[in-house]
Formats: C-alpha cells, structure tokens, sequence
C-alpha cells in the first residue's frame, strides 16, 4: 500500500522547521546587542606594563643589574609570588597573577577619599610590608597605577589619578626603594573595576593598582 504523499510531506516538514529555526536563532546570535555588565561585575582592570614605553630608568637599571630572560623569569616570579602572599595574608590587599605579572588590587577604603590623592594612614604599614619584599627582588618593576571613578570633568579625573600614582610612589621611596624601578601612570575613570552605577562601585573604581613585573627588555 502506497502512503499518502501528503503524508510523507508532512513528516518532512515536521524535522524541517525546527532546524530551520533552530539556523536562525544561531545565526542571530552572532547579532545579538551586547548588554552591560552586571552591577557586581569586573569590567576592567590595569593596562599591562607592555601597554608603556619603556623609560630610560628601566634600560639604565637592566644594564646595571642584569634584565631577566627566558624560563628565569616565571621561578623569579613565583617566588616573588609566593613572599608577597604570605607576607600580605590578612591585609586588605589583594595578589592576582596575570602570567608574569603579579597585580596589587588595593581597595578603596584604605587609600583614597572622595577628590583626594593623600594616602589614608591605614595604608602605610602595608606599603611597607610591600616595600620590604620588593627590595629583596631587585629585578621587579613597580607600575604604580591610579584611577578615578567617573564623577567630574575627563582632566581633572587624568591629574587626580596620577596625583594618587604619585602619593603611593613617594611612600615607596621613603621605604629606600630604588626610585629607577618605580614607574606612575594615570589612567582617570577610563579603566572602571565596576560599572559606575551606585555609590559602592564608584567607591571600588577609586583606587591604585601595582603591577609587579619582571625587569625585561
């Protein structure tokens, strides 16, 4: 007995729609809009010290105590890693690892007031734990980094964030750091922790971060 073609076309129809649906909705995805981030979620942190020139001190300091290189570079900075971690357990700073750099998140509440670049005094005894392990790797650059949230003028955000880099690299110094491994930038509000969307977030987005980086030419 022959089936009714109206039958077989149906059944065919049947596998036929969904897979063209299914076409469809992957194919829009690659337009979908992308959405903000979520009120609590990173959205961005530090540039890499690679993102700068690198300065006449750098080169100086390279030729005088020697660049690292090679599969030297990640057993330097594990045990930089490692020091930094147990010597900062408890503080209010955070050690993140991005390959070979080592990132210093210090929170808002310990560095900066609202439009204010002095250093809140109960951020000295940890710049200083800082400075102790960092002067036994003579080979490490400190990338002194500060940001702003977005309240105020683009300018005024641009010199208060490296008026902040600055406070934090003068500190250093009083601990007898090497000046030529210290190196400030202000970035202002253009690189947000969090969305500045409540007073919370803009209070993350004021901060300075450190990047640890091995001395590399």
């Amino acid at each position: 007995m022959n089936k009714c073609p109206h039958t077989q076309q149906s059944r065919r129809w049947r596998w036929l729609v969904p897979a063209l649906m299914m076409t469809t909705v992957l194919a829009g995805c690659q337009h979908m809009p992308q959405w903000p981030a979520a009120q609590n979620e990173v959205i961005a942190t530090s540039p890499s010290p690679s993102n700068y020139p690198i300065t006449k001190e750098r080169r100086e300091l390279a030729a005088e105590v020697g660049a690292l290189e090679g599969s030297a570079i990640k057993h330097y900075m594990d045990n930089q890693e490692q020091a930094l971690r147990e010597q900062l357990r408890g503080s209010a700073i955070k050690v993140h690892r991005d390959g070979d750099i080592l990132r210093l998140e210090i929170p808002s509440q310990v560095t900066f007031a609202v439009g204010k670049s002095e250093i809140r005094a109960q951020l000295y005894p940890m710049l200083s734990t800082l400075a102790k392990v960092v002067a036994e790797y003579s080979k490490t650059m400190v990338v002194i980094i500060g940001h702003t949230d977005d309240s105020g003028g683009q300018q005024t955000n641009m010199q208060l964030s490296q008026q902040r880099a600055d406070a934090v690299k003068s500190y250093l110094l009083s601990q007898q750091l090497d000046e030529r491994r210290l190196e400030t930038h202000g970035e202002g509000p253009n690189y947000p922790l969090l969305p500045n969307t409540t007073p919370a977030n803009r209070a993350a987005n004021r901060r300075v971060e450190i990047l640890l980086a091995p001395l590399t030419l």
